[in-house]
């Protein structure tokens, strides 16, 4: 799992009040979502394992968007 417990208690907190966190979350399982589909196949072809690549590399790069959200967050609770 990407996410501490603090960081869960944000993203019910805020989900439906912030729309960037919203957004990158709702991407984030997109990701997720695809990625595992892709990754319980049997057999990929080479198109498949490519998409699987990118799909990888854009749930990496939501997942640091969100972490940066994550500490913005904790800073103005604090």
């Amino acid at each position: 799992d990407i996410m501490d417990q603090s960081e869960k208690d944000l993203l019910e907190k805020y989900k439906d009040t912030n729309p960037e966190l919203k957004a990158l979350w709702e991407d984030h399982v997109l990701y997720s979502n695809k990625v595992d589909k892709l990754t319980t196949k049997p057999y990929r072809t080479p198109s498949e394992e490519q998409e699987l690549k990118m799909l990888k590399k854009q749930k990496l790069d939501n997942k640091t968007k969100m972490i940066a959200l994550f500490d913005r967050l904790k800073k103005e609770q604090s």
